[in-house]
């Protein structure tokens, strides 16, 4: 996007608070003093087997960057590529898995469009609103400010597995469940204690989104890297070199950002390179507020863990033991 930057200047187009000036999980458009648009698109391939799975994933991946900049989802529209000669049935289950995960998060379908690909596709187009004076960014984390992050991590190397073959069923289950899960209670509660920044932990992985957070905040980010939670086999299948090729894109690109205190192994390393799909979302948390903040978390069902502090810099991230 960045060579269309220059076509609408931030000055040209002030009632759009949140656009390709400064990016983040969504857009956002100003309409008053009370209401703010949020607007963000995601689709991609099946990440598993089964079709309504499927469709209930791609659906919360998407409606979490509504829920990444603090707002709450009101409707959405389908996007579909799918194959001739698969059968209506299989869409019908994509649809249907997205269509209950929407309205689960309290908002609707709206409409959609379908075109003919080689390989299926679904995501949604995702509306939402917030306050314009509650919109959560990616920047504005505070030395100081501790990092929260809501869901564990792994399932870029889990899904990889399983398109190889390698992947245990109750590995699968577990990472459908976590990519399922909505963060709306979790976005709710960072609006109750105060979150400074967040966004959602999906492709660039927990590093890559951690920089865009500390980029933009102008700040450094130290991580503990035994803190993190991992779901079931996502370190076994690290250890099998189970990733998927977004890891090493993320790893080329983001590593000049990252520095390693202590030894870690070359697994754990790309570990934290991992593109997730429907991941947490990462928080910088007023340190006043982080004990309520990770007890509410609990009481929700939401995995948070404590993962790391909020450092005076300028977008380096260093992962410690």
């Amino acid at each position: 996007m960045r060579p269309l930057t220059g076509l609408f200047p931030t000055e040209d187009y002030p009632a759009l608070v949140v656009g390709l000036g400064a990016p983040d999980d969504s857009a956002v458009y100003r309409l008053d003093a009370d209401q703010a648009i949020i607007s963000t698109v995601d689709f991609f391939p099946p990440v598993v087997d089964d079709a309504y799975d499927f469709g209930a994933i791609a659906a919360a991946n998407a409606l979490s960057d509504i829920y990444a900049m603090g707002g709450e989802p009101i409707f959405a529209v389908n996007l579909v590529a799918y194959p001739d000669g698969y059968g209506m049935g299989m869409l019908a289950e994509i649809l249907r898995g997205g269509a209950e995960k929407v309205r689960e998060a309290g908002a609707a379908i709206a409409g959609g469009h379908t075109v003919t690909d080689k390989e299926p596709k679904y995501g949604l187009a995702v509306t939402g609103l917030v306050h314009p004076d509650r919109i959560i960014t990616k920047g504005g984390a505070q030395p100081g400010d501790r990092l929260v992050l809501t869901k564990p991590l792994g399932t870029g190397v889990i899904t990889t597995a399983l398109k190889n073959g390698l992947a245990e069923p109750e590995h699968i289950h577990a990472a459908v469940a976590s990519m399922s899960r909505l963060n709306r209670d979790a976005a709710r509660l960072a609006q109750q204690f105060g979150v400074r920044a967040m966004t959602d932990i999906t492709g660039y992985s927990l590093l890559g989104h951690g920089h865009e957070m500390a980029h933009l905040g102008g700040v450094n980010f130290r991580i503990e890297y035994n803190a993190l939670r991992w779901l079931p086999g996502a370190r076994q299948y690290g250890q099998q070199d189970s990733f998927p090729g977004g890891m090493r894109r993320n790893r080329d690109y983001f590593e000049q950002w990252v520095r390693f205190d202590d030894s870690f192994a070359e697994y754990e390393q790309s570990l934290l390179f991992d593109p997730q799909t429907s991941g947490g979302l990462l928080m910088a948390v007023p340190p006043e507020n982080v004990t309520a903040l990770m007890q509410q978390l609990e009481q929700t069902g939401d995995s948070a863990s404590l993962i790391g502090v909020v450092e005076p810099g300028d977008g380096i991230i260093t992962v410690s033991r």
